[in-house]
């Protein structure tokens, strides 16, 4: 049964994928359209993007801005999401300055991140940074806030002094959730360093889409450009839903039978 279902996690995928390039094919056909790239013009542009080198240098920019904005940001927003899911006071204190910032979209920072690092890596992983850091301390403080109260009292039972209770008890409690909030942040992060690539810097994917369009209109190296940076989007949630299977964490998780 298990093996049958691991199949049907690959093959339908495949099918579902290969249904929909069928009908794009098809509409292009249809309405012969002369904007809009078939399946195989797309193909094409990969190819000659990947023999130029363009695509895999412009992919590794991207993941680049990402690792550092997204790491900057977990190694700060998880620290101060443990802080305030277990300080009320801290919270109390934070909360409002949260509440303000975090709805206000990355994007929005686009001029401000130029004015202060100008067209550089720097203001797009200032983006990222911002993007992925509430998201993270949000969640890593819900995670806290949810952990019972008796696992605690059990804990302290046992004679663990609180650095032990932190490490024993009260972040592998929490640690479903935090790895929650990191894969939402991390998707969060990769939609905003392709748009900030659009406008904040001259390398990476979202450049890449940009500039296909403005020089000639090479609409099957944006199309192209979109697939893949769907495809790394794609990865990088697997990765993150392997993390979730470890066993020190994967109880907190809902599975299929």
């Amino acid at each position: 049964m298990k093996s049958l279902r691991r199949a049907e996690a690959v093959v339908l995928p495949l099918l579902t994928a290969a249904a929909l390039v069928a009908v794009w094919g098809f509409v292009v056909r249809a309405t012969r359209t002369s904007v809009f790239p078939s399946p195989l013009a797309v193909f094409r542009g990969l190819e000659g993007l990947a023999e130029k080198g363009i695509l895999w240098r412009y992919a590794l920019d991207s993941l680049k801005r990402v690792a550092a904005g997204y790491g900057a940001a977990v190694l700060t927003g998880v620290p101060a999401g443990l802080a305030l899911g277990w300080s009320p006071v801290a919270a109390r204190a934070a909360n409002p300055v949260i509440q303000l910032l975090r709805p206000i979209s990355p994007l929005a920072w686009i001029p401000v991140a130029i004015v202060l690092f100008g067209v550089s890596d720097t203001a797009a992983i200032f983006l990222i940074f911002l993007a992925s850091f509430f998201p993270i301390v949000v969640a890593t403080a819900n995670g806290v806030r949810s952990v019972p109260a008796m696992y605690l009292e059990a804990g302290r039972n046992f004679g663990l002094r609180p650095a032990a209770l932190w490490r024993r008890v009260l972040f592998p409690a929490a640690l479903p959730q935090v790895l929650a909030g990191l894969r939402i942040a991390l998707g969060v992060a990769w939609i905003v360093v392709v748009a900030a690539e659009m406008i904040a810097v001259n390398s990476g994917l979202g450049y890449l889409v940009i500039d296909s369009r403005n020089a000639g209109k090479r609409y099957d190296l944006v199309v192209a450009a979109m697939l893949t940076i769907g495809l790394i989007g794609l990865g990088l949630n697997v990765l993150l839903r392997r993390v979730e299977t470890i066993r020190a964490v994967r109880w907190g998780f809902r599975r299929e039978p």
